[in-house]
């Protein structure tokens, strides 16, 4: 009893030091509980604990893991998802699995072997990743949200290879019988989602109401736990993985409305579990092995890092996402991850994989967590060495880039810098006004359709020196930053500075954790968007309070009225990540050019069925008429700009080509 506590305290010391030092030098902790593990296993010097009570504890930490990823993919929302992140966040794995797979395989590994080395090296650390990208203000640019977003995808496919992988181990030689065991495991998968799917269904909710209805946390606690650890039962007791059960009985619960206080109920009990995990994990490196195997590990985690970042380059780009954005999502997603650790455990305990193989899998994602946060940095100089221009497909155009023969000459404009909801927005206004503006994006689909549409928008690059130059910083009278990448604005600003420190520069920021610093680099006014959210509540309270609207206006400073229309009218584009999953049907603006052989030509506006849309504009000539008169006639090339919702939109758009108009 006295060993044990004083094996505890031992344990609980050094994780608490290891762990502090990692949090204080921002080194993820997983790599600290890590140290933790290899400092008392078996093979090192010094102080040596018993690994079997740390991994029987530790298995729940995956347990609670997996129950915290079901919470947050629920079946309405991997329903949302089917279509482009489902579909990369697939190819991905599925990819990186077979292509390291075959070269495993090709290495003289055997095929439930090398199937695992696939799967290992497929997943990332959506820890690492998640935490770097916010430290560094990438978390909410394209290419973080892109890369954020299929981590996390990949923790929902470890699901399948926790089911897969001990049947492997399970499975005679005999490829009949292989595939039985694995059609064998599908079934029972099968049965058990059916089970928690109807007693998640039709007991969850009626059971947390209840439990709910004391309003004892100690109550609500013990619930959570006998539902996660019961889900976790019912899978092995069918021969499947607890962690299963759990992330099943998570998506249940993550379609009541007591997801989030389940998720802040467990997260304490996952930590210290997960953390307790990684130890287990740390314990079974063998120090000694690793002069025999080092040259190995190093070739294990360059392929790791390179084929991982093809397969997302070519995937994304396919996607029809532009080069830049494709780099820079493959280098986030290139780093291994925890879950790979957790399928090589699997693995080793099922002996799917002989000790060596495993060391040497465990040491490859290593060695890539730990240049992580370094990729992750320096994604964008990374980027810049492998992007090339992207090149247009052989029939479409190309989208307009800035330079003196598309700018013109142009005086007291506004730069805009990011053309998606909020510089839409600024842009309907200084339009509304007549004040001239230039706009940039990085979204080729956007900026071609607003091109289209008359409107000044150009493809390129905001933080670059020579584009910021070839918009006119030299006569613009503002510069609106109004992305959430807080990296590059503070490159938009840096240089804005040093070509011209006079010139007004307005930032949007998501929040306030960014404003000093971006004060510091020289932005004019910040605009952080909870604060304005705050400041337009607080202006509709009054106003429900009937209060006078000159006070309302003078204690805001500015009147909020008539703009919702404004901002609801977007070009798209293929920036889903930019909007929430419920937009995907909202509203949008879409552009279209009349041919030379449409029958609209010569009818006037109102002769048009354009069922549920909105004409908002009539560019003609490059030059573009606001609410164009309904007795204005259409001749071939002229563009009209449209707002309503998708279907509208297609019908409209089928009118104008052709098949239904009204008889004059």
């Amino acid at each position: 009893m006295d060993q044990s506590f004083a094996h505890l305290l031992l344990l609980l010391g050094m994780a608490v030091t290891v762990v502090l030092i990692f949090q204080r030098l921002r080194i993820p902790s997983s790599l600290g509980y890590l140290l933790v593990g290899v400092i008392l296993g078996g093979h090192t010097i010094g102080p040596v604990i018993d690994p079997q009570p740390i991994q029987a504890f530790a298995e729940f930490g995956i347990v609670f893991l997996l129950f915290t990823i079901g919470l947050n993919f629920s079946l309405p929302q991997i329903y949302a998802l089917r279509h482009l992140v489902l579909g990369l966040g697939t190819a991905q794995v599925v990819l990186t699995t077979v292509i390291v797979g075959m070269v495993a395989w090709l290495l003289g590994l055997p095929p439930a072997g090398a199937f695992v080395i696939g799967a290992v090296f497929a997943q990332s650390s959506t820890t690492i990743i998640s935490k770097q990208l916010a430290e560094q203000g990438d978390e909410y640019s394209r290419h973080g949200r892109l890369g954020t977003a299929m981590s996390v995808f990949q923790d929902v496919t470890a699901v399948p290879f926790v089911v897969i992988i001990p049947v492997l181990g399970m499975a005679s030689a005999s490829f009949g019988d292989l595939t039985g065991a694995l059609g064998w495991a599908f079934v029972k998968a099968a049965a058990a989602f059916g089970s928690v799917y109807l007693v998640g269904r039709w007991l969850f909710r009626p059971l947390f109401h209840l439990v709910a209805e004391r309003r004892s946390a100690e109550i609500f606690t013990l619930t959570v736990l006998f539902v996660s650890l019961l889900a976790a039962w019912t899978t092995n007791s069918l021969g499947l993985s607890m962690a299963f059960g759990a992330f099943l009985a998570g998506m249940m619960l993550g379609e009541t409305e007591f997801r989030h206080q389940v998720e802040s109920t467990i997260r304490p009990f996952r930590d210290v579990l997960l953390g307790l995990f990684f130890v287990g994990i740390g314990m079974l490196f063998d120090l000694s092995s690793l002069p025999k195997i080092w040259h190995w590990a190093l070739l294990g985690a360059v392929a790791l890092l390179l084929i991982k970042t093809l397969v997302v380059v070519q995937i994304v780009r396919i996607a029809g996402i532009d080069a830049a954005t494709a780099w820079r999502t493959g280098w986030i997603l290139a780093v291994g991850g925890e879950f790979g650790f957790a399928l090589v455990s699997i693995a080793m305990g099922a002996d799917v994989i002989a000790s060596d193989t495993g060391q040497i899998a465990l040491t490859s994602v290593l060695f890539s967590m730990i240049v992580a946060p370094f990729l992750i940095r320096y994604n964008h100089a990374l980027a810049s060495l492998f992007a090339s221009p992207s090149r247009p497909q052989q029939q479409e155009e190309p989208a307009p880039k800035p330079g003196v023969d598309t700018v013109g000459q142009i005086n007291d404009h506004v730069i805009i810098c990011g053309y998606g909801r909020i510089g839409q927005g600024v842009a309907r206004f200084l339009e509304l006004e007549q004040i001239p503006y230039l706009a940039l994006d990085l979204d080729s689909a956007k900026v071609k359709e607003a091109h289209l549409a008359g409107e000044r928008v150009f493809y390129g690059d905001a933080a670059e020196r020579d584009i910021l130059e070839a918009l006119g910083t030299a006569t613009a009278r503002l510069v609106v930053i109004s992305h959430e990448d807080v990296s590059s604005a503070l490159r938009i600003l840096q240089h804005l500075r040093s070509l011209r420190p006079d010139l007004p520069v307005m930032v949007r920021t998501r929040d306030e954790s960014h404003v000093e610093e971006l004060r510091a680099a020289g932005a004019t006014e910040i605009v952080a968007e909870t604060l304005e959210a705050s400041l337009m509540i607080a202006a509709n309270t009054l106003m429900a309070l009937q209060l006078p609207i000159s006070r309302i206006v003078r204690r805001m400073k500015e009147q909020r009225e008539g703009r919702y229309r404004l901002l609801r009218e977007l070009y798209r584009g293929d920036s889903f990540l930019a909007d929430t999953l419920h937009e995907q049907d909202a509203d949008r603006l879409r552009p279209v050019s009349l041919p030379p052989d449409s029958p609209a030509i010569g009818r006037a506006l109102n002769e048009l069925t354009l069922t549920g849309v909105v004409v908002t504009a009539l560019v003609r000539d490059n030059k573009k008429q606001l609410k164009p008169a309904p007795d204005t006639r259409l001749a071939s090339g002229d563009v009209l700009v449209m707002f309503g919702s998708p279907e509208d939109l297609e019908q409209a758009e089928q009118a104008l080509l052709g098949v239904k108009l009204t008889t004059p």
